[in-house]
């Protein structure tokens, strides 16, 4: 299978729901122990569940349909990020993620978090509904390099822009780069903010987080 081949089945697994045919597409990309085909597999199942939401939008699928699809993607999402865990390498630098506070969907970072660890990144994941008195609390006590925010829903946009007011309120926003993401972001809202970067997907997020780096 090549890598368009890998993302079309792996998107298709979770639009079915097809636990089984996700696993099996899993356990045969993990095989490879190629990190470049992990972060393909990732953005496969990302794909899927970026277009159930949007045919659950549309009113072409039921919510009991929705929440099983979203069940599908959560287990796929844990077999693989412990698979990513076990998987040793050298960092380059430390980044901080979390789903905003008011924001329950920690999915799509997942995927972020785990390509991340596989470009050599150390990843503090603080979870979903973190308060941005947290973030920036656990930032400090880390070191970490980079902090990157994730909203999901556009009520909660407004927590990126308030923990990089409150950096700069702390006197300490010089200390770290800044990444923003999530369904309602754009790049025209991280620089309204004040915010260093913004990535569309995990590919980009990993580019985009050397970049930084570099810079810092």
């Amino acid at each position: 299978m090549n890598h368009e081949e890998v993302k079309k089945t792996a998107a298709e697994s979770i639009i079915d729901a097809d636990e089984a045919k996700a696993f099996g597409l899993i356990d045969q990309i993990l095989k490879l122990e190629d990190k470049e085909w992990i972060t393909i597999l990732c953005e496969g199942f990302s794909d899927g569940n970026r277009l159930v939401g949007e045919t659950f939008e549309k009113g072409n699928i039921s919510l009991p349909e929705l929440i099983y699809c979203s069940e599908v993607m959560k287990n796929v999402m844990d077999r693989i990020i412990k698979r990513v865990d076990s998987i040793p390498v050298e960092t380059t630098g430390k980044i901080l993620i979390a789903t905003v506070e008011g924001d329950v969907h920690d999915i799509g970072k997942g995927i972020v978090a785990s390509a991340l660890k596989l470009a050599g990144f150390e990843v503090i994941d603080l979870g979903r509904e973190v308060p941005v008195q947290t973030i920036v609390e656990a930032a400090e006590r880390c070191g970490a390099d980079i902090i990157g925010s994730s909203a999901l829903l556009t009520s909660t946009l407004s927590e990126q822009k308030k923990l990089e007011m409150l950096l700069r309120d702390l006197g300490i926003r010089q200390k770290y780069k800044t990444m923003v993401g999530g369904a309602p972001c754009t790049a025209r809202w991280a620089k309204k903010i004040g915010a260093d970067a913004y990535s569309e997907d995990a590919i980009e997020a990993v580019r985009i987080a050397k970049e930084l780096l570099k810079k810092k």
